[in-house]
């Protein structure tokens, strides 16, 4: 029997590296592993996160939240993290586009 957790584990780890790879184009995307999930970092600043059941959610803050709103998205708790909606996520370019904005914020 395998550890308590390691699917999930395993999900979240997949997870983040098909995030990583897919932001590229905006820079030095690197993740690191955080409270059973992972931080998805940009020039030292998280923008991203995936929770330990592979989900993704990007950073937003007063002048983006609307547009996760508009879409449908879930907030993170009361982290200032949103779920990426699955029609962004299925399109690179507008992956891109809203990581850029979260990257944005996270610079801020």
């Amino acid at each position: 029997m395998g550890e308590k957790g390691s699917k999930r584990a395993g999900e979240a780890k997949a997870s983040a590296g098909e995030l990583v790879a897919a932001l590229q184009p905006l820079g030095a995307v690197t993740s690191k592993g955080m409270f059973g999930g992972y931080g998805v970092f940009i020039d030292g600043r998280m923008f991203a996160i995936v929770d330990s059941g592979g989900d993704w959610y990007l950073k937003a803050d007063h002048s983006t939240a609307h547009r996760f709103e508009a879409a449908g998205s879930a907030k993170h708790g009361r982290m200032p993290y949103w779920s990426v909606p699955a029609d962004v996520a299925a399109d690179d370019a507008l992956l891109l586009e809203w990581a850029g904005e979260a990257a944005a914020v996270a610079r801020s």
